[in-house]
């Protein structure tokens, strides 16, 4: 009997191996001598519902490349899990381009699951300088920038004009019109992302920035963030709670909550990306009209936003990578891009498209937003973003609620992080 189960078992592994031979037989043949064929792209749940109709342009002068687009959900550790789970399957995986969030560009390139893409082939020269580093890992370039972001300061400007206030450049500046100017109005001072999700550690690391600091260096290597412009990022943050200049009810704010707050005309100052501008200023707002950005302030000045946005990058297993390449760069076209803001309300990355006065009239933030991306930073590079992102959330959500020091939060946050890097 166990002769027979012996058998059986070999035999079982024989079809599978023959199965396989036979299924990257057909892939191959599929793929061609030149590397080109139809593809899959995936990416996060298209919002506007823009991206069909630009992928129906590739799709009717490429007939031979057809592109299928794959939506999965709009929830960022949703879409990053099942696009691991389908690169994980290699051969077996149908994701041939992936439109990912700039933060997991290191994570994908040190696990192996992305490969390397030549420089010459696509106008990197054209882009937003900033946004090229977010691409890159290990001095390679392993995707393309195709949509960037950065962070604003929005505020209410029909009531600093009443009071004949300028927007704040500093820090300063926004703590005593937040806890003096807004409560005279009926107003909350100050408001981010402040729930434990990747939109804290965001805030969080534009305020360590904003002070000079950083997180980690190296690719994630060196731990850098016990210092004193972290304690007064971090310090910075925890005294808006303590003296209810920033509403304890932010602590509960994703994008759309604090939106939504500043939207409705609770909020005098929020910090969010620029889609919140667009939103706040349509007709039907309650304060639609009465909205102004500049970029967020620091202690001494202009502060630094850390870069948003999403890179395409080409699967590892890609069945056609040429054709992957050729899409890439019709996606990041000047032509392409400018429908990327039009109709998806996204920033593009080409920089040409800020200074387009019909672009600019319509869009009236690009200047100060552009003016923000060039002067933003990454998030911290680590093959192992996830767990510095998780770490960066559950120590500042510490001393944001008075739990801990912002002294205490950025010793601990060394020695987690620490811990994290030496995995």
């Amino acid at each position: 009997m166990r002769w027979i189960h012996a058998a059986g078992r070999g035999l079982l592994v024989l079809i599978v191996v023959l199965t396989g031979y036979a299924a990257s037989g057909a892939r191959a043949d599929q793929a061609g001598a030149d590397g080109r064929g139809p593809l899959t792209l995936a990416t996060a749940g298209d919002l506007t519902g823009y991206l069909g109709s630009v992928l129906d342009g590739w799709n009717r002068t490429h007939p031979g490349e057809k592109v299928t687009l794959v939506e999965l959900p709009d929830s960022a550790d949703e879409t990053r899990a099942q696009m691991i789970t389908d690169l994980r399957a290699g051969d077996r995986g149908r994701f041939d381009v992936l439109n990912i969030d700039v933060s997991w560009t290191s994570e994908f390139a040190a696990a192996g699951w992305i490969r390397p893409l030549p420089r010459d082939r696509f106008p990197l020269g054209t882009f937003l300088p900033r946004v090229v580093d977010t691409a890159t890992y290990d001095g390679r370039l392993y995707a393309v920038p195709y949509v960037t972001n950065a962070g604003l300061l929005l505020y209410r400007k029909d009531i600093l004009a009443a009071e004949d206030i300028p927007p704040p450049r500093t820090w300063a500046e926004l703590e005593r019109a937040a806890k003096t100017l807004a409560p005279r109005h009926g107003l909350d001072g100050y408001a981010g992302q402040f729930l434990p999700y990747e939109g804290l550690t965001v805030n969080a690391a534009e305020a360590v920035y904003s002070a000079g600091g950083t997180i980690l260096g190296d690719e994630g290597e060196r731990v850098t963030v016990n210092s004193r412009a972290a304690r007064e990022g971090i310090g910075f943050l925890a005294r808006g709670v303590r003296e209810g200049w920033i509403p304890e009810e932010a602590l509960t704010y994703k994008e759309e909550e604090s939106k939504q707050a500043f939207q409705d005309g609770r909020l005098l100052f929020l910090r969010n990306w620029p889609y919140a501008y667009v939103a706040a200023s349509a007709p039907g707002s309650a304060v639609a009209g009465k909205v102004g950005a500049v970029p967020l302030p620091g202690p001494d000045g202009a502060g630094t936003s850390v870069l948003g946005g999403s890179n395409l990058a080409v699967g590892s297993h890609a069945r056609h990578p040429d054709s992957a390449a050729r899409l890439i760069a019709y996606l990041t076209s000047e032509r392409v891009q400018r429908q990327v803001l039009t109709r998806g309300a996204l920033p593009p990355v080409r920089a040409a498209l800020y200074d387009d006065p019909g672009l600019v009239r319509r869009f009236p933030y690009l200047p100060t937003l552009r003016e923000s991306v060039l002067a933003a930073a990454p998030r911290p590079k680590s093959p192992h973003y996830d767990q510095v992102s998780l770490v960066v959330q559950a120590v500042v959500r510490d001393a944001m609620t008075g739990r801990q020091t912002p002294e205490a939060a950025v010793r601990r946050l060394a020695t987690e992080l620490a811990a994290v890097s030496s995995r």
